[in-house]
């Protein structure tokens, strides 16, 4: 089996949840339960069976709730990014939380639910990463495997590997999974205060050090209410 890239990975869940109101008026989003357990479960269980053995998870909104929970868990081990005093975004929260993580790191939003495919993500990332090319590396969905999305897409990838963006008015052929193998280089010389990760994919793209991966599982978006039914019901056919 590829041995990991890092031991560690950033659980982004510190957002407001606004798209899934009104589950999220009494909840943080990660808590918000599909197939019968919370988001940041489904998110925090793929990285223990990957054998990550850390996880730093910021908080924001109604914190305490999510940092209850959290204490239950006993793998990975969880260390608390708080961000209570403001919400800083992808990007800020990755700054706030730079000290408590290794180089590099694995990132993931706590809203998405995917099944592997031959070989988990996570292996998959470590047996593509080239520090020295690479500041990111990011897990991208083609269209086919991309349930519960109905945008545009995000990305294209070249022969290299190397990402650049969706043209205005155009179709890109993947989607960010919102995982992704981060080097600390990225978050150099980083804006203060709040800001999303676009601004250092932005000047990794012009360096050249923004990469990408095509996933072969599935994966599925859950970012509103509407989304949680036709995931539970693919979930029971897997």
């Amino acid at each position: 089996m590829t041995p990991l890239a890092s031991d560690t990975a950033m659980v982004l869940a510190a957002g407001m949840g606004k798209r899934m109101r009104p589950l999220t008026a009494t909840q943080p989003k990660p808590m918000v339960r599909v197939a019968g357990k919370p988001l940041v479960d489904h998110t925090l269980d793929r990285l223990a069976e990957a054998g990550i053995a850390r996880a730093v998870v910021n908080v924001h909104y109604l914190a305490e709730h999510l940092e209850a929970h959290l204490r239950e868990r006993t793998a990975p081990a969880i260390t608390i990014s708080d961000e209570r005093d403001a919400l800083l975004e992808t990007g800020g929260g990755l700054i706030r939380a730079q000290e408590q993580l290794p180089d590099p790191f694995f990132c993931l939003n706590s809203d998405n639910i995917w099944l592997d495919g031959p070989q988990n993500c996570f292996a998959d990332l470590s047996r593509l990463w080239d520090a020295e090319r690479m500041d990111a590396l990011l897990l991208l969905v083609p269209h086919k495997s991309a349930h519960n999305f109905a945008g545009l897409g995000d990305f294209h990838l070249d022969a290299a590997g190397l990402v650049s963006r969706r043209k205005p008015h155009r179709i890109a052929p993947f989607i960010f999974s919102g995982i992704q193998l981060v080097a600390k280089r990225l978050l150099r010389d980083a804006p203060e205060g709040a800001f999303s990760t676009n601004v250092l994919w932005n000047r990794a793209i012009e360096e050249g050090r923004l990469f990408g991966l095509p996933f072969t599982g599935q994966w599925f978006e859950v970012g509103t209410p509407e989304a949680i039914r036709p995931t539970e019901e693919a979930l029971k056919n897997v």
